[in-house]
């Protein structure tokens, strides 16, 4: 028979996991192999991301986030390959994932490109019981819970030139259940859909500006909007702000150490009744990629 604390316990899991989903990124717009697959090979070089991301510090149980991607054109052909991994972390839960994703790209002008993407998704979660409180251990509902493995595609697209992006995808097409007794479910992975964009405009020949924006829509939750503005100064600093609705306000920098080397971080400021309970959210990566001799960089990449 189910016990109230055991159900309890498995509900406020679902809810934290269904109200987030994917996991999220206050940079997103330097990570987005992991919810496009036709970035993949964009940038033109191979290219390393890593990612270490704890959200709400002194919330028991809050998110933690660790990613690592890489992303490279084929030379001489018009594909581009990625592969990427995640671990998120929240309360008792632990969910590992690995995708594989495949890109084409199609000149459309002299300076834009159109680019298809497929993504192939490797899931495996796993509940921590040991994390629960429960009245009866002989549970069968305590049975079974951990290295559930689940698969999925996804798909997305991706237009863009040196100076500006915008595009659109569904990383996860198969909406799965992690742990599932046909009443209850620890949880459901949902379609979430991402619209991405942002421009760069040059103010004067030491500094540029680049807005852009995320957008995810998850059934059955709120519409979640990131708007953020960053500055390039001499080619080597970034500053920056961001806004997530009706969540957080961000700051960030950045800093170009080397052609390849590239350092970030980034602060989130709960503006909801969480920020009574936690001291923010913080967020740092790099970006290392290795360049053919015959490659030039003309100016750093925003994105």
């Amino acid at each position: 028979m189910k016990t109230k604390i055991l159900l309890f316990g498995m509900l406020l899991t679902g809810w934290m996991s269904f109200a987030q989903q994917d996991a999220q990124y206050t940079q997103y717009m330097y990570n987005t192999i992991n919810v496009n697959p036709a970035y993949a090979g964009s940038r033109g070089v191979m290219s390393f991301f890593g990612l270490h991301r704890t959200q709400w510090v002194g919330l028991e149980g809050a998110p933690v986030t660790n990613a690592f991607s890489m992303n490279t054109p084929i030379q001489y052909t018009n594909l581009g390959v990625g592969l990427s991994f995640v671990n998120d972390r929240i309360g008792p839960t632990n969910e590992n994932t690995i995708s594989a994703d495949v890109s084409y790209s199609i000149k459309t002008s002299e300076t834009y490109k159109l680019s298809f993407g497929i993504k192939a998704t490797g899931n495996l979660f796993n509940l921590d019981v040991s994390r629960l409180t429960y009245q009866n251990p002989n549970d069968p509902l305590l049975q079974n819970l951990n290295n559930n493995f689940s698969m999925n595609m996804g798909a997305g697209a991706y237009f863009h030139s040196d100076k500006s992006y915008v595009g659109l995808s569904i990383p996860n097409f198969f909406e799965t259940k992690r742990y599932n007794d046909n009443d209850v479910a620890v949880y459901k992975e949902r379609m979430n859909f991402y619209l991405i964009g942002g421009y760069v405009f040059d103010l004067t020949p030491d500094l540029k500006f680049k807005p852009a924006f995320l957008t995810k829509i998850v059934e059955g939750a709120p519409l979640q909007l990131d708007i953020s503005s960053n500055f390039l100064i001499y080619d080597k600093l970034t500053l920056g702000a961001s806004w997530r609705w009706g969540a957080a306000m961000s700051a960030q920098v950045g800093f170009q150490i080397t052609d390849g080397l590239f350092a970030g971080y980034g602060y989130d400021l709960e503006t909801t009744r969480l920020a009574n309970y936690n001291s923010g959210s913080h967020e740092i990566f790099l970006r290392f990629e290795l360049f053919n001799r015959d490659d030039r960089i003309v100016s750093p990449r925003f994105f």
